[in-house]
């Protein structure tokens, strides 16, 4: 009877764990087709870049990324706690003045691993007037795969991305680098 009751046991816990490996595997066979695409995205220059949505300052939906018909964009990913993105933030407000006809500036702030009312008071320590979104859950920042800040694309107007840079560089480096495919446009 004892060796009955053994067995019965073990299978009652094979069937358990079969039907709970049954469940998880249709969850992961469920995945939409943009998550296997982002899963895909390799965030460098010459990978097509997503369009994508986020909330301004005043939670109006704005996207960016993709297609922006005419226009080079400037993605930068910050935080307001990053001292290299305190040292670039004079320089990206000087690129929207020269180039704000010419190139869509977008800057997005990690939210999920920052304080929104300092991102806000970042914001406007530094007069920002081109569109800051906020990241507040993470998933565009793990997206476009930034773990250092700060992170910056280039993308064109088909919706490529041209560069990525990572971390501080020059005002000089910039307009180098934005007039080099302004060209293109």
């Amino acid at each position: 009877m004892k060796k009955i009751s053994s067995i019965l046991v073990i299978a009652l816990l094979l069937g358990g764990f079969a039907i709970y490996e049954f469940v998880q595997s249709g969850k992961q066979s469920s995945t939409s087709a943009q998550s296997i695409a982002m899963q895909t995205f390799k965030p460098k220059a010459g990978e097509l870049s997503f369009t994508n949505e986020l909330p301004n300052l005043n939670d109006v939906p704005i996207s960016f990324g993709g297609e922006q018909e005419g226009k080079l964009q400037l993605i930068n990913f910050w935080a307001s706690w990053c001292g290299p993105c305190e040292l670039e933030a004079p320089d990206l407000q000087k690129l929207h003045q020269k180039y704000g006809d010419k190139l869509a500036m977008f800057g997005v702030n990690a939210t999920d691993t920052d304080n929104e009312r300092q991102a806000r008071k970042f914001v406007d320590d530094f007069g920002f007037t081109f569109e800051v979104l906020f990241d507040r859950d993470g998933d565009i920042t793990k997206l476009y795969r930034v773990n250092t800040f700060p992170t910056s694309f280039i993308i064109d107007d088909e919706g490529v991305i041209k560069e990525r840079i990572n971390g501080v560089i020059t005002l000089e480096q910039w307009e180098k680098i934005i007039d080099s495919h302004l060209i293109n446009l």
